[in-house]
């Protein structure tokens, strides 16, 4: 069984998905959400308006907003 892999799908206001910037996998999902932890502000200033999880190409959860305010 092959191990899945921990992303973040960066969203724009409407739920598509942006190719940028680029998002590097995680082992687990604990290393996934400490990464977003470390880098939501400057994801938001880079246009970002939300994020999904997904443990392959399942969702997780999600869309969270990244808001500024």
């Amino acid at each position: 069984m092959a191990e899945m892999a921990w992303t973040w799908r960066l969203e724009a206001p409407d739920g598509a998905a942006l190719a940028a910037p680029s998002v590097p996998a995680h082992a687990s999902q604990s290393d996934a959400e400490s990464w977003l932890g470390e880098h939501w502000r400057d994801l938001a200033e880079a246009g970002v308006a939300q994020t999904s999880l997904l443990d392959g190409d399942r969702l997780v959860y999600g869309p969270m907003p990244l808001a500024l305010d």
